[in-house]
């Protein structure tokens, strides 16, 4: 076997017993790195420390990525204008955080003798999202599964840059002394 030292020098193609004195006389640990090379590679280190090593890189390594969680999101064909925007304004952060979208139209009863009402609904929000979606997907795509009609948005490379924008609360400095008697509400109670 190939044997590799501590500071990661060769000391050349040892028998199994010769490598193991060797790491004895220098109070480390005989590893084997690569089993499947010819002839096998081991080195000589303190097994503790390299296991170490190897869970902080592994964890380094988790921290720099982004799980894909898919969010459904669901509408039905008579959906109002104002809960279509609402619903539509959360797929749109959805993705924007990254994430995969289920956007979901629920047929119940007659309205299933329609699809098309679902197809335009699922239209509307495509062109909403259009800015974060690289390959925006066609209306007509969508699966007709049982009562539900299906699509699936996928994040573009564009929407992870655009940040989120949060409500803007006003600091105390912002608010007027005299908002209430701005408002029109009284501050002096009735008798």
């Amino acid at each position: 076997m190939r044997v590799i030292d501590d500071e990661g020098e060769q000391l050349g193609i040892m028998s199994p017993e010769d490598a193991l004195r060797e790491a004895e006389e220098r109070g480390l640990d005989l590893v084997e790195v690569a089993p499947n090379a010819r002839p096998p590679v081991c080195r000589i280190l303190d097994f503790g420390k390299y296991k170490y090593q190897q869970s902080k890189r592994a964890k380094e390594s988790k921290k720099h990525q982004h799980v894909v969680t898919v969010k459904e999101v669901k509408y039905r064909p008579k959906i109002d204008k104002h809960d279509f925007d609402y619903k539509t304004s959360h797929v749109r952060e959805f993705l924007q955080d990254g994430n995969k979208v289920k956007v979901t139209i629920m047929f119940r009863g007659r309205e299933m003798t329609h699809p098309e009402f679902g197809r335009d609904i699922l239209a509307r929000v495509v062109e909403a999202s259009t800015d974060l979606l690289d390959d925006p997907p066609d209306a007509s795509r969508a699966r007709l599964e049982g009562r539900n009609m299906i699509l699936m948005l996928t994040p573009g490379k564009n929407a992870l840059k655009k940040p989120r924008q949060e409500p803007r609360q006003p600091s105390v400095e912002e608010i007027p002394e005299n908002a209430a008697e701005q408002a029109g509400a009284k501050t002096e109670p009735q008798a």
